[in-house]
């Protein structure tokens, strides 16, 4: 059975970090729906005064970050010792686990565009040691079939498989690029949570004839098979697919639990200085 979509979410324009001008597309209201993706920022601008003031040092636990560049280029160090720059085409995948601390700074680009993903950690693993890993461009698996081009960030696309699936919750993340009026479709484990973010350009969706536009995720219920056709011009999503955790999410800031009780522990750690131990 092919999905359809359920829901169609645009996102607000917001301010974070330092300054940084972003698109917030998914976040605390979406998060029964999108189970286990908590939250989605998308970026994109050609203005370096949107997003060079970037996130200084800040906290995290109990999630995953994944943070994906089409373009641009973002310096990044954090408390485990880790530091680098997430460049064109490479995506950083962060477990903050038991707590980590992190910044992540915009370097001036022709044009940033890309996503941060924020991956809900189960209850059991809320507390596992903080983790980096760094994928570059060249690890990135790249399929071409039938106009398409498939980039392969997280798990398996006929038998093409990356270097990360995600230690605790197991993800198929994809890049897909159609040419105009292009069909592809992808088998999907029914009870998995899927979900896209058109980057650029438009299409059709399941069966629907009605067009969609660019800057939009879109959620999408029972099924087995994704379908999509590009229309009179080319189209550029992400897919997002896991199975939904079902436990309860209690969200503060930039530390996600599972109880009020956790996240005033994590605050009184964070106010005393014992939130890092390692």
């Amino acid at each position: 059975m092919i999905r359809e979509i359920k829901k169609t979410v645009e996102g607000a324009r917001a301010v974070d970090g330092a300054g940084v001008r972003l698109v917030r597309v998914i976040g605390h209201k979406d998060v029964e729906d999108f189970d286990p993706f908590l939250m989605l920022d998308a970026f994109d601008s050609t203005n370096p005064e949107d997003y060079i003031k970037g996130f200084p040092w800040h906290p995290h636990r109990g999630i995953e970050t994944i943070t994906y560049l089409i373009n641009g280029d973002i310096e990044h160090g954090d408390s485990l010792g880790n530091k680098g720059s997430i460049k064109d085409g490479c995506c950083q995948w962060m477990t903050a686990g038991r707590g980590i601390m992190h910044q992540e700074m915009p370097q001036a680009s022709d044009r940033m565009l890309g996503t941060q993903l924020w991956l809900n950690l189960p209850a059991k693993d809320k507390m596992t040691e903080p983790a980096y890993c760094d994928i570059t461009n060249d690890m990135v698996p790249v399929v071409h079939e039938n106009n398409a081009e498939i980039r392969v960030i997280s798990g398996d696309y006929k038998e093409n498989t990356s270097t990360v699936f995600g230690n605790y919750v197991k993800m198929l993340y994809l890049d897909v690029s159609l040419k105009p009026n292009a069909v592809w479709n992808l088998k999907i484990d029914s009870d998995n949570t899927l979900f896209v973010y058109i980057v650029e350009g438009e299409g059709f969706f399941g069966t629907s004839e009605e067009l969609v536009k660019s800057r939009r995720a879109l959620l999408f219920g029972e099924g087995d098979e994704f379908k999509v056709k590009a229309s009179d011009s080319e189209i550029r999503f992400f897919l997002h697919a896991a199975k939904p955790l079902k436990e309860p999410v209690a969200w503060g800031g930039p530390i996600v639990m599972n109880t009020r009780e956790q996240l005033n522990q994590a605050f009184k750690e964070l106010e005393e200085g014992t939130f890092i131990t390692h």
